[in-house]
This record gives structure tokens, sequence and C-alpha cells, in this order.
């Protein structure tokens, strides 16, 4: 193949020897392309011809006008394979499998020339701390367990544009209290605030569509609280806030990763995986310490006090001593019936109040018509009324561990449905008195041993596990001092002192 370099070498010989070949021969070419490029004048780049013209007859000729009416009717969402599909069941025989490629081709080409304008990315250029952005993302594809149980949970990311640093926490809900937490964690973490903070369309975050408010009200007082200034996304345009979507994907495959070299995905507890998580961020923020720097120097001051990461409620206890919160019922200790308390919707618990005292702290349940039944809330007015056990709606809950419920089902095979529930109700009661973990152990002994469950042989194994153990009287004997001569004339000693 005949190279420009060689061309060019021809051009500035060729008045250097008095014969053509001479001159092609120090350029590296055969006489005969030597004088065909002598004769035009050109390199071979320059003197190639754009191939316009079919190599081959076109299968989709007669047909296609109809594919490009097609394509312009449903704005060129229709793939060829199935305008193929179409093709062939219109015209038997005509189309092959084998054709789909061309098809491809064809379509490829005229979507470039003629189709809709596609989405483009516009390359951003931050100034140091002035952006940072938020999101929530799902860890659930990791396959986390704590203590071998599968642990469903998302992960709220935050991110300065600028540098990179991020920070975050684990979630269970996309709520105000949950981003409000997250946000201020990281404020607090930076020791500043940027100027403005970028959400998606998050529905703790941002109205719907047509709201005369762009941001909640809550929203709206925790920037006003901080000093930033609120943006957020297009509605369906997670690529706005791309900053923060490409950092939750490269942070899960980092934890990943760091989970193939733990070599397990299952955590002792929420503790020792948090912590591993934080390692993972700190150890990503190593990367950008110079920019990091940059942003410290220009962040807004903190105010004096974080803003309240808890939303407030007034809620009436029930006759059956539980409230109703976010579409979920708690139970309350029964002394609070009928009064009205205030609870506190935390990101992760709930805190009841009232008279201005905090009463009790609950965990906090995830998604609708859930219910969380504390039976040392009840069981003092169950135990009063037995036959209300059999049908309560939260039956269920009143079970603490596998073996109370076992013990139950065998007072049901052993006792009437009264006597059963009375008797089940007395050690439940006991649980809650004394030590649930004792009383589950007395009915594991029971249950083993094959004997009558009862409440007092319950109560018996449990009185005497708490009974302190008798002293143990040690008796000392005089020493008589006649053994210390004795020990002085053994062999040993008298070979030792010569």
């Amino acid at each position: 193949m005949v190279t420009d370099q060689q061309v060019r070498r021809l051009f500035e010989v060729k008045n250097k020897y008095e014969y053509q070949y001479q001159a092609a021969d120090a350029a590296g070419l055969s006489p005969k392309t030597a004088g065909k490029y002598l004769k035009s004048g050109k390199l071979p780049s320059q003197s190639k011809v754009e191939h316009t013209w079919s190599t081959r007859e076109d299968p989709f000729a007669d047909d296609w006008a109809f594919i490009v009416g097609l394509m312009e009717d449903t704005q060129a969402t229709l793939q060829a394979n199935t305008i193929l599909e179409y093709l062939q069941m219109a015209y038997p025989g005509k189309y092959q499998n084998s054709q789909l490629r061309t098809l491809q081709r064809k379509i490829k080409k005229w979507k470039a020339i003629y189709g809709p304008s596609k989405e483009i990315f516009f390359s951003q250029m931050y100034l140091p701390g002035q952006w940072a952005c938020s999101d929530f993302t799902s860890m659930n594809k990791l396959n986390i367990t704590i203590v071998h149980q599968p642990f469903e949970h998302i992960f709220y990311h935050f991110v300065l544009c600028y540098s990179n640093w991020q920070a975050g926490r684990i979630c269970y809900s996309e709520s105000f209290e949950s981003l409000s937490l997250g946000i201020q964690d990281a404020f607090w973490k930076l020791g500043g605030v940027p100027s403005i903070h970028r959400t998606d369309n998050l529905t703790s975050a941002v109205h719907k569509v047509g709201h005369p408010d762009i941001f909640t009200d809550k929203y709206r007082a925790l920037s006003v609280h901080y000093g930033f200034e609120s943006s957020k996304t297009n509605p369906a345009s997670p690529h706005e806030n791309g900053d923060v979507e490409k950092s939750n994907d490269l942070f899960k495959k980092a934890v990943d990763q760091s989970l193939i070299i733990r070599g397990s995905r299952d955590f002792d507890s929420l503790e020792e995986y948090e912590k591993f998580l934080q390692n993972i961020i700190d150890r990503m923020n190593q990367n950008c310490r110079k920019r990091f720097a940059e942003e410290i120097e220009v962040l807004k001051p903190l105010p004096n006090l974080r803003y309240d990461d808890y939303e407030t409620r007034e809620c009436k206890v029930s006759r059956g001593s539980t409230i109703r919160v976010l579409h979920n019922t708690y139970s309350v200790h029964s002394r609070l019936a009928g009064e009205k308390v205030k609870v506190r919707l935390y990101a992760d618990e709930l805190q009841v109040w009232y008279a201005q005292r905090h009463i009790e702290t609950l965990p906090r349940l995830r998604g609708e018509n859930g219910h969380c039944i504390n039976y040392r809330h009840i069981i003092d007015r169950l135990v009063r009324k037995p036959g209300a056990f059999e049908n309560y709606c939260y039956k269920e809950d009143l079970f603490p561990t596998s073996l109370f419920r076992i013990a139950y089902d065998i007072l049901r095979e052993t006792c009437s449905i009264r006597q059963a529930s009375k008797e089940y109700l007395k050690i439940l009661e006991l649980a809650a008195r004394e030590d649930e973990s004792l009383v589950n152990e007395a009915l594991r002994l029971l249950i083993n041993l094959e004997e009558k469950v009862k409440f007092e042989k319950v109560k018996e194994f449990i009185d005497s596990k708490q009974k302190p153990p008798e002293p143990t009287e040690v008796y000392i004997e005089d020493v008589d001092i006649n053994y210390y001569d004795t020990l002085l004339e053994m062999p040993e000693c008298v070979c030792a002192y010569e």
C-alpha cells in the first residue's frame, strides 16, 4: 500500500535524478506507480474516491417508504425486529431473519439524518462551596443480612459537587425526617453549609406538579434555618442530578467489592454494618482532599442549633390503648387510654410524650397498615379479661418468642379455651414483671422435658434462678507450729542447708 510519505519523497527527489525510475526507486515505488502520482500531482489520501454507491441490492427498497412512515408515526420508537416481524407476516417468504442486521443499519442511518433529536448531556462546571446534591438509593441488591436475616434498606447520599466529598446514612424510607437527618448530619460533619442544595423530585421535599409552591413547608423551613438555596431537577430527569447519581453507582460498587473481599455479607449487628459503610465513605473521601480543602474555606457558617429532626403529631389513645400514626398502629401503656399524647416522628423511631414528659420510644414501622403491639402495655388489663385474648385482633403480637407460642398451643390441647388463655396470660404477665428471658428458658425446659406447662412451674423456676445462693461456711483448723521443725529435718532441707 502506497503511503503519503512515499509520494512526498517522490515529489522531493524527482528533479535530482535524470531518469524517472531512479526517483521511483529512491521513494520505494515502482516506475509505473511513480508515474501515476507524478502525473496527478496528488497524495494517496487525496486520490481516494468516497464510497457513495451500494455494492448490493437493497432488499427493503420496495417497502422502505412504508417503513419510514412507521418510524415517523411512532417517533422512531419501533425497533427493527418488530418491523421485520410485521413485514414477514404481511409478505410471507419475502423477508428472512438473516436480513435483520441490514434493516437495523438502514434504520440507524435514517434516525441519524431524519430522526428525532436525542438527549444530550452538558458538562457542568462547579465552584467551591456552591453546589451540593442529595438522593436516596436502594441497597437491597447487595443482599445484606444482619444476624442471617435479610436487611432491606436504602441509603441517603450527600455529595459536594465540586470536590465529590460525600456523606450518608442508612434509612428505611424517603421521608422528610430521613432527608432532614441526612442533610443535617452532613452539614455538621462538614462544619459548614453550601450555597445551593439540589434534590430530584422527592415527595419529602417537592410538591406534586401543579401545586402553587414548589417545595414543601417543612423543607423550606429547613433551608431557611441553614440558609441554603433549594433546587430540584425536572420530573423524570435523574440525569440532571448526575453527580449524586454517579456517586450512588460508584459507592454501591465499592461496597460490593469490599463485601467480596470480606468474604461475607452478614453482619453481627446494625452498628457493625454502619461502621463498615462509613469506612468505605472515608476511604473514598481520601481521593478528594485537595478540592475539599478549597470548599471548606468558602462554606457558610452553621447555625447555633440543629433544626428539629422530627415532625410532631397529636394523637388520641384509643380504648384499646393504641394510637394511629401514618396509617400504622402502635400500642402505648394502658394507663394512657383516652388521653391525648404528642408523638415525635423521627426517621427511625417514634417518641411518645405526655404532659411535657417523654413516656416511651417505639420503632417506626415502614409502609402502611402495620402494627407494633407491646404486650407489656396491655397485659395488666388483659390478664383480668382472659376471654378477650382468643379473638384479639393483635393476638400474634402477644407471643414474644416461638416458645411462648408453643406453650400456648400445648395449653390449648390440654385445657379449655378460657383456661388456656388464663394460664398463658399469667405466664405472660410474669414475663412482663420479672424477666422475659428467664420465662422463655423455663418454657424451653418444660417443653423439652415434656412436662405440663403451668404457671406455678414457671414461677418456681424463676424463683430458683433469682434466689441468691446460701453462703458456704469455710472452717480452717489451727496450725501446729511443730510441723515446721519436722520440715527442717527432711533430707531435702538438710541438703540445701549444707
